[in-house]
């Protein structure tokens, strides 16, 4: 261990493992029922599930075993709201855990160490880069997508105390640690409805509000202050885009209405950070000249904030020309006083504009082609026969379509409203501004027609070819989809209406690609390898046609969706991968945990920011595969695949995940507005979101899909007398360390004496010792490749931090292993007794603190 990394695993034990023990002991004083013997009994309960795992004892025995030898409990209901009292005394230890991380993030993390802005000054300096960075900063940039995927298990008002609590832990205030633990002890986690879209953006703008809005300005005033001659004013280095309300892929209660009222609160939102530091700035700048500039601005942005009905005429341009000349005025009458607090606002506006973040569209490609089919025979540019039409033919047809007014669908009300949104998008342009939306991206995108289809609908709106400056956006993926993605690319670049339109969007075409799904596809290994390969042959074709290429990663919390050391991820990406942005999604419960305080958010932006430039700056052959690497990873993702193959299409796969863990119960948890699966057919793994399934392996403690087929891929290869290439590829590749640093992180969240008893099931017993064989084959090889005599021991801190996470939780996964028992027991005896409700929520109720523990677990 380096010796930065043992001081910071010293400072993470005194400022969070010490601190947590303190603190622990103030629970007692929560307004519970009965907490004082609560916080014993659960303390009691903890070291009898120990011991009870030790003893190869399940879930129900260990239960059982605690009730008859350590309490007098003989009745269910008596057991059962002791068990609901430990749920909710362990979930607020989670609370003060995430608080106490939140608080020494600082202490923790050096922010002037490696991946940050500040090192990257020096390095730019030793190496005298200032030409290459200006060049890169030309049209670099980090854009942050903010979603509302179904991760996030803590309501709005628990995040608010979170941050209150870690303001007051950095700070020692035990009397305001005591008063937010009291608030938390009264404040339910639980939502008795599900959120409407709108309600998830509204949460998701209070994280714009308060950590995005500061943390891009120390950002974006760094670079400008280190970098003045390279920072270009017409692309700032950071980008919010903003899913809630625009993402309407499987989620009918996204409308065009949700659309245009999420796009007023975006501007509603951002206005008031303006006006807010506005009057701050007010109260330093009152210089002769400059006091009614700043009035006259402070009135303009509280008329559109708060008389909507009298709306002035507000633009980001005309917001920067205002303090541009307010600037001038300060530099040149009265020396330069309090010139940092203009500039701060002006870094601002330039990120922001009056958009806030991007309004992203996102609809499946189903529902694209369906319209289009409903509309053949019915308008003159369709013809009826048009499904039995070549592509070329189709495509002519597409390009070819007129304004439509009255469109009549057949009574699909998502088909209507799709057009609906294209419309709107007009208007939000004209508020927001054109950053404010233009980007609409296509999911389960499997070939050109699907792509020019979305173009052929924007006409149909009333959208001129010469006027259409939206970014058409494709999703690949599928492991197939991800296969055919050049050669679908390669047909689009050359049909001549499009390469047009990418003239008009100055030629640059933005390609999603999706972790979530092609890790549900094809497994680990296989959907990561596929998503890198289709990056570099994407970046050889578009470079070939004079196209610059935007990768977008759909990226998830745990390293199954994409998530993990995401930014070892991009600092190791080749260099036949194109490098002009970096677009992630940042989801849910990633959003909270990675950038829930403005430290947090800027580090981790910094990071990426860092990644992106020092990959094109400094990067040396290592983070390039030679053809020999290349195929080593190659038949290692292949032989992986098969294993996960094997897995995936056994007759009880998904049984076994229904039986065995709370997937059924993740819709009654009313964490998000969007069904836990596309359609209402049965369950199956083509219409299963990966959220509940990668969500439901994790709190079963088996992290299938961050490992299963990488062991018995590695074996294979070392029975083909490869293992020392790969010990030297581990060593030499960033890209393939940081492929199995994930995997390890995810095995290291797994733990299989909690499902142990299903050894021995007659149905899923198999099942079991398949993935737990894998598990152990995994961790067997990943550590003589590391070389290492435990996982993430590299991370110290992450490590321990996990280990203290996962203690935590353990009487929560008991509890809920214990209900779920029994909830099969009486379904399987057909008993409907009213106590078989409250087990089921019991489960659901354990999801809360068993997610938020893991911190990227869905």
């Amino acid at each position: 261990m380096s010796n930065s990394s043992s001081a910071a695993l010293q400072r993470f034990k005194n400022q969070v493992g010490i601190k947590f023990q303190l603190y622990n002991s103030l629970f007692t004083s929560l307004p519970f029922h009965r907490i004082e013997k609560t916080g014993i009994l659960l303390s009691l309960f903890l070291s009898i599930c120990d011991e009870g795992y030790k003893k190869k004892l399940s879930p129900a025995q260990i239960i059982e075993e605690f009730f008859s030898k350590h309490t007098s409990y003989r009745k269910n209901e008596e057991k059962l709201d002791m068990l609901f009292r430990f749920v909710q005394y362990a979930e607020r230890q989670v609370v003060l855990f995430d608080a106490l991380e939140d608080a020494a993030f600082r202490e923790v993390n050096d922010m002037n160490g490696i991946g940050t802005l500040k090192h990257l000054e020096s390095e730019i300096t030793q190496e005298n880069k200032q030409e290459q960075l200006a060049e890169k900063l030309k049209d670099f940039a980090v854009r942050l997508v903010l979603t509302a995927h179904p991760t996030q298990f803590y309501p709005g008002p628990v995040l608010g105390i979170i941050n209150d609590l870690s303001k007051a832990l950095s700070e020692n205030n035990a009397s305001q640690v005591n008063m937010y633990l009291q608030q938390l002890g009264k404040t339910p986690f639980l939502k008795h409805s599900k959120p409407t879209p709108y309600d998830e953006a509204v949460s998701l703008i209070w994280f714009l509000e308060n950590v995005f809005y500061p943390a891009a300005g120390r950002i974006a005033g760094f670079l400008k202050n280190q970098f003045s001659d390279s920072v270009q004013e017409n692309n700032p280095v950071i980008k919010m885009g903003f899913w809630p309300g625009g993402d309407r892929d499987g989620n009918p209660f996204v409308t065009a209405e949700t659309t245009l009222q999420v796009a007023e609160a975006l501007r509603g939102g951002i206005i008031k950070c303006y006006y807010l530091e506005v009057r701050k700035l007010k109260r330093r700048l009152t210089f002769e000249g400059v006091d009614i500039l700043l009035a006259n601005l402070e009135k303009k942005l509280y008329i559109n904030l708060f008389t909507p009905d009298q709306k002035t005429d507000l633009s980001k341009y005309g917001i920067l020309q205002v303090l541009e000349e307010i600037r001038n005025i300060i530099i040149h009458r009265h020396n330069g006083l309090f010139l940092h607090l203009v500039d701060n606002l002006i870094n601002k506006v330039e990120v922001f504009g009056l958009h806030f973040a991007t309004l992203d569209i996102r609809q499946d490609s189903l529902t694209h082609t369906g319209i289009i089919q409903t509309l053949a025979g019915k308008i003159d540019e369709l013809p009826a026969d048009y499904s039995k039409l070549s592509i070329d033919e189709k495509i002519h047809l597409l390009t070819s379509l007129k304004a439509h007014e009255g469109l009549s669908f057949d009574g699909n009300a998502v088909y209507a409203d799709t057009i609906n949104v294209i419309n709107a998008i007009k208007k939000i342009q004209q508020n927001n501004g054109v950053d404010g939306c233009n980007r609409y991206i296509i999911s389960q995108c499997s070939g050109v027609l699907n792509v020019m289809e979305v173009f052929g609908l924007f006409l149909l709106s009333g959208w001129k070819k010469e006027e259409l400056n939206i970014d058409i956006i494709p999703l690949f993926e599928t492991v197939d989809d991800l296969k055919n993605a050049a050669a679908v690319m390669k047909h689009l670049y050359n049909i001549p209406v499009y390469r047009d339109h990418l003239r008009r969007r100055n030629n640059r075409q933005t390609i999603m690609l999706g972790f979530s799904d092609g890790t549900k596809d094809g497994g680990y290994l296989m959907a990561n390898w596929c998503i890198y390969k289709a990056k570099e042959e994407l970046t050889t074709i578009s470079k070939e046609i004079g196209i610059d290429v935007l990768f977008f990663d759909g990226r998830g919390g745990p390293p199954a969706r994409g998530g993990g050391k995401t930014h070892k991820f991009y600092a190791s990406m080749s260099k036949n991968i194109s490098n002009h942005e970096i677009q992630l999604t940042i989801q849910g419960q990633t959003v909270s945990s990675n950038f829930g305080t403005i430290d947090a958010a800027q580090y981790n932006i910094e990071q990426l920011v860092h990644a992106g430039i020092s990959n094109d700056l400094f990067s040396n052959k290592e983070t390039t595969l030679d053809e020999n690497e290349e195929a080593l990873i190659q038949q290692l993702a292949e032989l992986s695949f098969e294993k996960y193959n094997g897995l995936k299409n056994h007759p009880y796969f998904l049984d076994y995940l229904s039986h065995a863990s709370p997937l059924r119960f993740y819709s009654e948890t009313n964490i998000g507005s969007r069904p836990s699966k596309r359609g209402s057919t049965g369950l199956s793994l083509k219409n299963l979101r990966a959220i509940p399934f990668v969500g439901s392996w994790s709190q079963l403690k088996q992290n299938v899909t961050g490992y299963y087929g990488v062991g018995s891929a590695l074996q294979r290869m070392d029975q083909r007398g490869k293992l020392n290439e790969l010990k030297k590829l581990y060593k030499e590749s960033p890209f393939f360390k940081t492929l199995l640093d994930n995997c390890e992180m995810a095995m290291l969240k797994s733990f299989f004496p909690l499902t142990a008893h299903l050894r021995e099931h007659k149905k899923y017993g198999e099942i079991w010792q398949l993935i737990y064989s894998e598990f152990e084959l995994t961790r067997q090889y990943i550590l003589r490749l590391s070389e290492r005599s435990e996982l993430m021991a590299d991370y110290p801190v992450d490590q321990l931090s996990i280990q203290m996470r996962e203690k935590i939780m353990l009487p929560l996964l008991t509890i809920q292993q214990y209900a779920i028992i029994r909830v099969r027991e009486m379904e399987e005896s057909l008993t409907e007794a009213p106590i078989k409700k409250v087990y089921e929520k019991l489960v659901m109720r354990c999801s809360f603190g068993i997610i938020n523990a893991g911190r990227n677990s869905a």
